[in-house]
């Protein structure tokens, strides 16, 4: 899903003080690869991607579309961040109605422990409250993953509710632009 309804994309590429968030180019190609292919990464959500086929899978030039952010360090992905609507089906939402933007966002294994998701997401989240302002951003992730909780709490997530999904226990949350994200 990837309604963003009136926002313009792409924006111009977003620069933080050490990375830049841009829309996905065939330079990117490999390292997409590499992240969805990556036994560390595929942990928590559903395992890796069996490589020959995600190889055949991706394009030269990999897909564009509203919500999806390459983060780029010193020229090259190191990992993605992701603006897409929550599926009504799915368990947690914060409206009635369903349909709130979810962030997610997945890092290549030599970038974790840098301070580089918190840093991207928080631009993203910066970016998203001017471009769509009063949207509730929520989160979504295990909470057997060490990592993406203590991200949710610094990005300044309020946990709403856990429940099961995916034979896991998940935590879900919400973000607020007034929201300390300190």
């Amino acid at each position: 899903m990837s309604d963003l309804g009136p926002v313009v994309w792409p924006p111009a590429p977003i620069r933080t003080e050490r990375l830049v968030l841009r829309e996905p180019e065939a330079r990117d190609r490999t390292a997409i690869i590499e992240l969805f292919t990556s036994p560390e990464v595929g942990t928590y959500i559903g395992g890796p991607r069996p490589r020959d086929e995600f190889e055949r899978a991706v394009p030269e030039v990999p897909r564009r579309r509203p919500g999806l952010f390459v983060v780029d360090l010193d020229g090259a992905m190191i990992g993605v961040i992701t603006l897409d609507r929550r599926d009504a089906e799915r368990p947690g939402h914060v409206r009635p109605e369903a349909g709130e933007i979810e962030l997610g966002y997945m890092f290549l294994p030599e970038a974790w422990g840098c301070g580089y998701a918190t840093e991207a997401c928080a631009a993203a989240l910066d970016w998203f409250t001017g471009a769509l302002p009063g949207e509730p951003v929520v989160l979504c992730t295990q909470t057997a993953n060490d990592r993406s909780m203590r991200l949710a709490a610094k990005l300044g997530f309020t946990e709403v509710e856990r429940f099961e999904e995916y034979g896991a226990e998940q935590w879900f949350g919400v973000w607020s632009s007034v929201t300390p994200s300190g």
